[in-house]
């Protein structure tokens, strides 16, 4: 009996294919924005995840000051010296790399070219903490780092921007006053979490830095890398109470600065892009209750055309829910077939604007089963009032129709 239902829908629309066409278009509309929002939504989730992990993995990072971003009041906060780092590294337990930062901005020059970029001075931690790999030369040595020797190691960005194709190793490079030998290259990790460049970088030793460039031994930025297995909250509990021993805080007084956790961090963005894929994902949802309703339109006009045909089968001994299965599926059919082609489309769509946004493509079989599956049910609940339209009429007055 199914078969038989599903090929009278199949003639059915084939008898109209335009207007069968027409009224499945909501139905594809609202299955590929569906798919293809939450595509986009779950692949800059990941971006995000995996930006956050290039700035180091399980990395605590501590500042001077009592509030993140934007007017922040660092200014009034002592800032950090390198002993500082060196009794974080010496006094709490789990972790695996301290590294003091100090940085600032400065015009880089190579040959007659130049380039405005970030000068960061610090310890041979700093890459260990923050996961840099080299493409090319080495990363200055101890001896280098304590004599405050005049190398450094520049980013990806710097290199293109300074020096072209051409290999930087052994070239000079000059920072304001300072004149410094290239001796590495570091690999690229392209965009932050927020946006900045990380390979915009020259990286010096801290002494080299301190004396050569800023003139002063404030360290701005500590990095604390901990181990995998160590727990984040006992490990910011020893650091916090360190560093208040260290800052002379009374039991009273707030801490003058604050520690940013970048796993919290990521969980919070990813968190972010979540909600507002769901939210995106239930106004794409819309449009697919739309198609539904034409469906359910077209479905009534075919009851009123049709009525002299339902008239005869129900006449020669058809039944009554023969009749509505015959109509349903018809409507089912059509809502099927809306979702395999919006389907297809997502695909193309979700391929092409995340190549477009430089985002990852993930493919989520979930989500696209769960919208075809949708889709189905859509014209299961607007094909059953056109279904039970047509299985009521009386066989008489159908006939009767013209």
């Amino acid at each position: 009996m199914i078969g038989n239902a599903l090929l009278l829908a199949l003639r059915a629309i084939r008898r109209n294919l335009v207007r069968s066409g027409l009224t499945i278009l909501g139905v594809v509309i609202g299955v590929a924005a569906v798919v293809t929002m939450v595509t986009l939504g779950r692949g800059a989730t990941q971006a995000v995840a995996d930006q956050i992990a290039s700035l180091g993995t399980d990395l605590l990072m501590v500042r001077p000051g009592q509030r993140l971003g934007p007017g922040r009041d660092g200014g009034g906060a002592p800032p950090f010296k390198r002993a500082d780092a060196e009794a974080v590294a010496a006094q709490v337990a789990g972790l695996r790399a301290v590294a003091p930062q100090s940085s600032l901005g400065v015009a880089a020059v190579a040959g007659a070219r130049n380039w405005s970029t970030q000068a960061v001075g610090s310890s041979l931690a700093y890459f260990e903490a923050l996961n840099w790999q080299l493409a090319g030369g080495r990363l200055f040595n101890e001896a280098e780092e304590r004599a405050g020797a005049a190398v450094c190691v520049i980013g990806a960005t710097v290199r293109r921007e300074l020096f072209g194709s051409a290999d930087p190793i052994g070239q000079g490079l000059r920072l304001r006053q300072l004149g410094c030998t290239v001796i590495g290259l570091l690999a690229a990790k392209g965009q932050a979490a927020m946006g900045q460049d990380q390979d915009d970088v020259v990286v010096l030793p801290l002494a080299t830095l301190q004396r050569r460039l800023s003139g002063n031994t404030n360290v701005g930025l500590l990095l604390v890398a901990r181990e995998p297995e160590a727990d984040s909250a006992s490990v910011q509990a020893s650091l916090r109470q360190l560093l208040r021993e260290r800052r002379r805080l009374s039991p009273s007084d707030e801490d003058n600065f604050n520690i940013l956790d970048t796993r919290q961090l990521a969980q919070t963005l990813a968190g972010t892009t979540e909600v507002m894929t769901a939210l995106l994902g239930a106004v794409a949802a819309v449009s697919l209750l739309v198609g539904g309703i034409g469906i359910m339109n077209i479905m009534l006009v075919s009851v009123t055309e049709r009525t002299r045909e339902i008239g005869i089968r129900l006449a020669i001994g058809a039944l009554e829910r023969e009749v509505l299965l015959q109509f349903l599926i018809e409507a089912v059919v059509l809502s099927a077939l809306g979702g395999l082609v919006g389907l297809a489309l997502a695909l193309a769509a979700s391929l092409g604007l995340t190549q477009l946004m430089g985002l990852p493509y993930r493919f989520d079989a979930d989500i696209h089963l769960l919208a075809f599956g949708f889709a189905a049910l859509i014209g299961v609940l607007f094909g059953y009032v056109p279904a039970r339209r047509a299985a009521r009429l009386d066989p008489i007055e159908a006939l009767r129709h013209e």
